[in-house]
């Protein structure tokens, strides 16, 4: 079965258990602001508690949305609507049935709490479910352990590393580690 593009909303909004993924706005700097000058952003690839930093990440994913490259989100918690954090699809590629799940984070409050889980299951569900991508993958610093428990926890396979792949902050060059899920691999995981 091919992708369906026109499921492939760029305003779309979703919902899981406990979050809401809806269509992240230049309005929701000022919360992002608060939410992460006391965040480490070693494992980002941009320090996003530097005021400047936050700014040019936040309009870099609107003006990919705008060329439909990238469908970034603000997660809120679905009960309060307090925003969390971010996440996004990205790198679409409708030929090769693919996309990626990630620019994600979370308010070091909201961490361990299931938020992670639960948005990325949402993500997961559209992915596979409306849109028919035959595969979403991940990638992350492959020094993130963190991150790599919690995809591993989720079922989703690590499949390698490229080398100095990434230049991230403060010089520093990462090696990322890729992680996959497949479509016929969804179900076993969803349940």
């Amino acid at each position: 079965m091919k992708c369906d593009p026109k499921y492939l909303d760029f305003n779309l909004c979703l919902e899981g258990e406990l979050v809401r993924l809806r269509p992240m706005r230049l309005e929701d700097m000022k919360a992002f602001e608060e939410l992460t000058k006391t965040s480490d952003w070693t494992y980002f690839t941009h320090d996003l508690s530097d005021e400047r930093e936050l700014e040019m990440w936040l309009l870099e994913g609107l003006k990919l949305k705008e060329s439909r490259q990238r469908i970034p989100f603000t997660v809120e918690d679905k009960q309060t609507g307090e925003i969390l954090g971010s996440s996004s699809f990205g790198n679409i590629s409708l030929r090769d049935q693919r996309v990626e799940i990630g620019w994600t984070w979370l308010s070091p409050s909201a961490r361990g709490k299931g938020y992670n889980a639960d948005m990325k299951k949402a993500m997961l569900s559209y992915a596979f479910g409306k849109v028919n991508f035959v595969r979403v993958e991940f990638k992350t610093d492959v020094l993130n352990q963190p991150a790599r428990k919690a995809l591993q926890k989720m079922g989703i396979k690590e499949e390698g590393i490229l080398r100095s792949h990434t230049l991230m902050t403060k010089e520093r060059r990462r090696d990322t580690i890729f992680f996959g899920i497949l479509a016929d691999e969804w179900p076993s995981i969803n349940s």
